[in-house]
């Protein structure tokens, strides 16, 4: 049975990583992912611009409008396993820590953290004001878990999408799939 997984996409630049991790998920063995995407109307711009034109397809993938409350998202009966919002905008942050569920993105990852399951949130923004501060820590306080857009070094990528794929691995690798992570040896 393949997990069933929930991708956001907002209006935050990075929306690399989102590519990648579609299309690590999309090539996992035994199709192991079933995956639930929406895009905020500024992360679908935002694509565009930075990537061009959406054009990943899978049958694994079901697109959801950002408005569609009665997709099977914005139910915990409907048995998602986890959500990862990458990139996260702060105001997508902001309203999942008030509680304001006035979009299907936001509606699912309140379903998320209402029935305990794994929400990741991969920010993008810097500097970080209070305000945004606050808002991750509520959001870890009920449970879900915030992920900067930071790639690690370590491994010494050799190019761009190498240093991408440095966070797409270890947000795999929270989600409990198999992934490329090289892990920290200590050893220098």
């Amino acid at each position: 049975m393949p997990k069933k997984i929930i991708v956001a996409v907002t209006g935050a630049s990075g929306s690399i990583y989102a590519k990648h991790l579609l299309e690590k998920l999309i090539a996992l063995k035994n199709n192991s992912a079933e995956v639930s995407l929406i895009f905020s109307e500024s992360g679908k711009k935002v694509w565009d611009y930075e990537i061009g034109r959406f054009n990943i397809n899978s049958e694994r993938i079901h697109l959801y409008s950002n408005n569609d409350f009665f997709a099977p998202v914005a139910s915990g009966s409907a048995g998602y396993e986890s959500m990862i919002i990458i990139p996260c905008t702060m105001g997508t942050l902001g309203r999942i820590a008030s509680g304001t569920s006035d979009d299907l993105i936001s509606r699912s990852a309140d379903v998320m953290l209402k029935e305990r399951r794994k929400l990741i949130l991969v920010t993008r923004e810097a500097p970080l004001n209070l305000i945004h501060i606050e808002n991750m820590k509520m959001v870890t306080l009920a449970g879900g878990i915030i992920y900067p857009a930071s790639p690690s070094f370590y491994s010494k990528p050799d190019n761009k999408e190498e240093l991408e794929m440095t966070l797409v691995n270890r947000v795999l690798d929270i989600m409990g799939f198999d992934s490329d992570i090289q892990r920290w040896s200590g050893e220098i």
